[in-house]
């Protein structure tokens, strides 16, 4: 499938600022390829964190049992306990100098930034050798996503996308009851959160107030257009901005929705559309307050047709026809919207919680006399995400959502956040990246990037 997803050297040239670089990119893979280091499973990893404070702490720390040997942060304050329990490790502020600096020593690294940070270092780390593990989103643009997957591909690096519900046992039993017929044929999936849990619809850029102690936000901005420092763009609403998160979509699609991706072989759908059926707050600068988006994909092998809605902001499906009000539908209370998804078969529901947590039947008498089918997907040690990412960094199998997986999965997402700003139905050739009713694809499907953080997309 990724073959024929490589973007134009014309489309990477029409969307860059400019060609200079202040920091130059490592050899394309075709020219001096970079082996990554051989690593028996009884030897430990040496980890350099990208992103260190809020969740980079935590990849960081369930990391804790390899070597930790270099830490980089923007802002040295929110980074503080993991750069004083690492106190060890040398510190950095911009990954690009850690990487050039130590890529000797370092054999993986963790991404764990802003959404639109997370390509430029994952490829520059891919570029050296590095096996990486990209928190979710794993890109900021699908053709981002195709890049990092075609590099991981041809750098022969360990990769995984921080969506741990996909090491999780739950998955795995929708898929398998999906799989064995539990519902038949699956026509349409719902899927909601309760977010954005932060600011979105805002309409204008952000008060410039002078830049808080501890942060370089220079470095923060990276490979995004320059803006003043305004007070709530970060260390968390981000998300809501256009030039660096995508928005609830981006913060939660990649977990909730992800059994429905997996189960119903969205990856083999030869095309896909995204239409927005709902919106508030629509502007320039951030994602609506809220929003409606219905997917739908064609044909897979023996799939039918199937309509998958997005719902956020407060936003609900309708409630499954036939199931009592008292019945739990999805995770928490239906009233308090929570996280879930729920699936109509021509022979009956499935709905599961946020990660793809306790997958079952409704109404729930059916589930009561329910076997579950054998096990046919491998599962996951504890299913912890961090030990399957570095057991295959130690030669062992491929991490169950790596780029090749994780790659397809975010242009599923990242599509509909393009439907967002389109304001128009899309409609997209899977295996060919054309997208119609735009003037060029190739960059319909990228961004733009400042001087020094440009990528060959």
């Amino acid at each position: 499938m990724i073959g024929s997803h490589e973007l134009t050297r014309r489309a990477f040239l029409a969307s860059v600022t400019t060609t200079a670089a202040a920091l130059s990119f490592p050899a394309r893979c075709n020219d001096a390829k970079v082996v990554p280091r051989k690593i028996s499973p009884n030897e430990k990893l040496n980890i350099a964190g990208i992103g260190c404070g809020g969740q980079g702490k935590s990849d960081v720390m369930n990391c804790r049992r390899e070597n930790i040997v270099a830490l980089c942060d923007v802002d040295s304050k929110r980074a503080g306990e993991v750069f004083a329990r690492y106190d060890k490790a040398p510190q950095f502020t911009d990954y690009r100098v850690m990487l050039d600096k130590m890529g000797k020593d370092i054999d993986a690294v963790t991404v764990t930034t802003p959404d639109h940070t997370h390509a430029p270092a994952a490829y520059r780390a891919m570029m050296m050798g590095k096996h990486v593990y990209v928190q979710k989103p794993m890109t900021h643009t699908i053709a981002e996503a195709r890049l990092l997957t075609k590099t991981a591909q041809e750098m022969g690096v360990a990769t995984q996308m921080g969506n741990q519900g996909h090491s999780g046992t739950g998955a795995r039993q929708l898929c398998e009851m999906v799989w064995s017929g539990a519902i038949g044929n699956v026509r349409e999936a719902h899927v909601w959160t309760n977010r954005p849990s932060w600011p979105q619809g805002i309409y204008e850029p952000l008060p410039t107030v002078p830049v808080r102690e501890a942060l370089d936000w220079d470095l923060w901005i990276g490979s995004a257009p320059y803006r003043e420092y305004g007070e709530k763009y970060c260390p968390h609403n981000w998300r809501g901005w256009l030039d660096f998160g995508a928005g609830a979509l981006g913060d939660m699609a990649c977990h909730i929705m992800d059994p429905i991706f997996w189960s119903l072989n969205l990856i083999e759908s030869e095309w896909y559309t995204a239409e927005v059926t709902a919106i508030d707050g629509e502007n320039d600068q951030t994602f609506p307050n809220s929003s409606v988006i219905k997917y739908t994909y064609g044909p897979r092998g023996d799939m039918p047709q199937v309509d998958v809605y997005w719902y956020d902001g407060g936003n609900m499906p309708p409630r499954p026809k036939g199931v009592p009000d008292d019945q739990q539908v999805g995770e928490g209370t239906w009233n308090g919207r929570a996280n879930g998804s729920y699936m109509v078969g021509d022979d009956g529901i499935i709905t599961a919680g946020e990660y793809g947590g306790n997958p079952r039947l409704l109404p729930d008498e059916l589930m009561a006399d329910y076997t579950r089918p054998a096990e046919t997907i491998p599962r996951v040690r504890a299913s912890n995400h961090y030990r399957n990412w570095i057991d295959a960094c130690k030669g062992g199998t491929p991490a169950c959502s790596n780029f090749d997986y994780a790659g397809p999965f975010t242009e599923m997402v990242l599509f509909g956040t393009l439907a967002l700003k389109a304001g128009k139905q899309l409609k997209m050739n899977n295996k060919t990246g054309i997208v119609e009713g735009v003037n060029d694809s190739a960059a319909f499907l990228s961004k733009s990037y400042r001087s020094g953080w440009e990528l060959p997309v």
